[in-house]
């Protein structure tokens, strides 16, 4: 039989992630003799053997890929035969200006499963046990190739024990670079106790009702007994995170079922081994305490994704949030945890295995069965979104709010972690942070810069510095526009694509120096037409309002012509001499922004009918808004004109001052809104002959609207995008960002 060689070269996520184990084993399998080697674009394999046996071969490296691996392009050339008679796997090469995709954190597989429970197992109880198919990749990475050397497993010699599982490729914890075991990995620590003492001690004490700050796989999480009104009434205090929903982790779907509701597609999104954060409709009359998402019909949930959170969850569900004082980025380092949360924790739960990139829980809602991200964090980034062409470098640095940035290379976008609202030193410092540490593990120079228009904003002031620095160019784009460039290369769709941009949000500067946020847009690339957008309304305090919708709900009463009646609720929340302040400074147009933001709509909504007057969280007005809708009868509402919403408002001030059920009026208004977004489309298609319909920015978070603004596009012919990769908020800001620099 003929014998033939090739050369493969495979590039994607195919590092960290046992490949090279895999192509060694299917080489024997296959009676092939070569290498495999990872270098930092890819991997390179070298293969030779009987001509139907090396075409075989090739065809089981993509149909039987590991369940880790993404590959994204596979080369196969013939090379002469070498005659060499084994296969093996060489060591590492390093390139200066390569790399590859990294891949995410993942949370622990069964495998480790069943030995971190088997009392038989040398891992029994340990809580850093991974392989090959688990664990932790992007938090403890600090270069290419991914090499123990390379991570802050660096730190930890093997024994000879874990050593010879790493050097066999018969094993799934072949190149495991977080390999460890309880004599010679990392260790916890609490207070005086370590290891199973530790944990024994955290588990009593969250037992008796204790805040606990316990150092996981991305930083710290404040960790409580979700059912206890006394934790989580002084973990509020502590915090000062007085409304804000927390999340809670669940020790399993049984245990969920009992605090909350979820489908098919949540159990399969909460089952991932990606384990995000998955909102989840509260189950009524549950042990959950009410103080754990005040207000709101939903709850975050996720299942543990580390071998310690199975280790301290016992039989109870725990609160688990990031540790962070308010408005500052999440703590990653023990000492750093015993300076800032001193006030908050009463005891530590710490570990001595470094943690070099801070990564949050990505938070997830579920829409049409598949994933629609919120916050996209750990399990996700960095993974790459294709761009389809290749690109220059390019730096976005994102928005003031849920700040992520974006990197390009060859064809690839990197979206980076959730980093936090830009607006202390202390974020901006974790936004800098992590930005070196994308720019080194990926070999990037930025050749352009790329920010929002909004002059005030943090990361604007920044990508101006940082361009001055680097002696680079600084491009500017329209925050709307942004949007639905993220949305458009979300759906994998060429930058170019024509389409009808429907970006509601609650802020974001326009090209007129006015307030955005209720905009149809027609985008053509690095081009847009601002088609439609609700009538601009003078806001009271700009962005007070903001913190204050019952401010935003009296100044669209007055735009609207609507006299103020202390029978309105958002009336009722001012006396009078404030009341008089707040005429008087309408009347003046003092400190008054004119805005078109849908998402200061539904804040004056949820005023107007008494949901909330005052906000602690951004968004807190709308989301309880979403919660009274349920499965209450839509009042029935005509908004006519359609970019003007005074004739909707008279309706409700009518409907409330009738005594309208909160709920019929709530349902009456979210339809209300998505016959807008159909209508307004309709206009944008006759006038353009476009039909493809973008729908983001926040506001489309919102189910409620999102669901039943797709029927009604789709029962109108339109085909409609919504976001999947990344979130429709600020937090995916950064992708359009880079794609506009890329196009202009």
């Amino acid at each position: 039989m003929p014998r033939a060689r090739c050369r493969i070269e495979i590039t994607g996520v195919v590092q960290g992630v046992g490949f090279r184990p895999f192509v060694y084993n299917l080489a024997l399998q296959h009676k092939l003799s070569g290498s495999v080697h990872n270098h930092t674009s890819g991997v390179t394999i070298e293969a030779e053997g009987a001509s139907e046996d090396l075409t075989r071969f090739e065809s089981d490296l993509i149909d039987r890929q590991p369940p880790l691996a993404i590959i994204d392009k596979v080369t196969s050339s013939r090379i002469p035969c070498a005659g060499d008679s084994t296969f093996v796997i060489l060591a590492s090469e390093s390139a200066p200006a390569e790399s590859t995709p990294v891949p995410p954190d993942i949370a622990t597989c069964e495998d480790c499963l069943r030995e971190l429970a088997d009392p038989a197992d040398r891992r029994f109880g340990y809580p850093f046990l991974n392989c090959t198919n688990c664990g932790p990749r992007f938090t403890i990475i600090r270069d290419l190739p991914y090499d123990r050397p390379a991570t802050t497993m660096a730190a930890f010699p093997m024994c000879a024990a874990c050593e010879a599982e790493y050097e066999d490729p018969r094993n799934r914890r072949f190149h495991a670079q977080p390999n460890a075991c309880a004599q010679c990995g990392p260790h916890v620590e609490l207070e005086d106790a370590k290891g199973l003492a530790a944990i024994d001690r955290a588990r009593t004490l969250l037992k008796a009702g204790a805040i606990l700050a316990v150092k996981g796989i991305g930083g710290f999480h404040l960790v409580c007994d979700a059912t206890s009104d006394n934790a989580l009434g002084r973990l509020r205090e502590r915090k000062s995170r007085f409304q804000q929903p927390f999340a809670v982790m669940a020790r399993d779907l049984e245990a969920m079922h009992r605090i909350a509701e979820a489908s098919d597609e949540e159990e399969r999104l909460l089952l991932s081994r990606q384990r995000p954060i998955v909102l989840l409709r509260k189950r009524q009359g549950s042990a959950l305490s009410d103080l754990v998402a005040p207000g709101n019909n939903y709850v975050g949930v996720m299942l543990p994704y580390a071998p310690l959170h199975y280790l301290i969850i016992g039989d109870r569900s725990l609160v688990m949030t990031s540790a962070n004082p308010s408005g500052q980025p999440m703590v990653r380092e023990n000492e750093e945890a015993h300076e800032r949360l001193a006030t908050i924790a009463d005891a530590f739960l710490t570990h001595n295995r470094e943690i070099e990139v801070v990564c949050d829980d990505s938070v997830m809602r579920t829409f049409e069965g598949r994933e629609m991200p919120l916050r996209r964090s750990r399990g996700y980034a960095p993974l790459p979104v294709r761009l389809g062409r290749e690109a220059p470098a390019v730096l976005a640095v994102g928005g003031e709010l849920k700040s992520t940035f974006c990197i390009t290379k060859g064809h690839f976008a990197y979206l980076s972690q959730h980093i936090g609202d830009m607006g202390t030193l202390e974020t901006q410092q974790a936004f800098e942070r992590a930005l070196d540490h994308m720019l080194r593990l990926f070999r990037v120079e930025p050749e352009r810069v790329i920010c929002d228009q909004h002059p005030a904003y943090q990361a604007a002031r920044w990508a101006e510095e940082f361009g001055c620095q680097r002696g680079i160019g600084l491009l500017k784009v329209q925050h709307h526009h942004a949007h639905v460039a993220s949305l458009i290369a979300d759906a994998g769709l060429p930058l170019e694509t024509p389409v009808i941009g429907m970006a509601f949000d609650g802020t974001g500067y326009g090209s007129d120096g006015a307030i955005w946020g209720g905009e149809v847009l027609i985008v053509r690339g690095a081009e847009f037409e601002r088609f439609a957008h609700l009538r601009n309304v003078p806001l009271s305090g700009g962005d007070a309002s903001i913190r204050v919708p019952a401010r935003t709900a009296l100044s669209h009463l007055r735009a609207a012509g609507i006299p103020w009646d202390s029978t309105l609720p958002c009336v009722a929340a001012f006396d009078s001499s404030e009341l008089r302040v707040l005429e008087r400074q309408m009347e003046r147009g003092l400190n008054c922004a004119e805005s078109s933001s849908m998402g200061r709509l539904f804040d004056a909504v949820a005023a107007l009918i008494g949901v909330r007057q005052r906000v602690s969280y951004e968004g807190q007005a709308a989301i309880e808004l979403e919660s009274l809708c349920g499965s209450a009868r839509a009042r029935s509402y005509h908004w006519e004109p359609v970019l003007d919403p005074a004739p909707l408002l008279r309706a409700i001030v009518e409907d409330v001052r009738a005594g309208v059920a909160r709920e019929e009026i709530a349902a009456g208004f979210h339809e209300a809104v998505a016959r807008w977004v159909a209508a307004a489309a309709g206009m944008a298609r006759s006038r353009h002959g476009l039909n493809k319909v973008a729908l983001t920015g926040g506001v489309f978070q919102n189910i409620t609207l999102l669901r039943r603004s797709v029927a009604l596009l789709r029962e109108d012919a339109f085909e409609v995008l919504v976001h999947r990769v990344v979130p429709a908020n600020d937090g995916g800001l950064a992708l359009g960002q880079a794609c506009l620099g890329l196009s202009d």
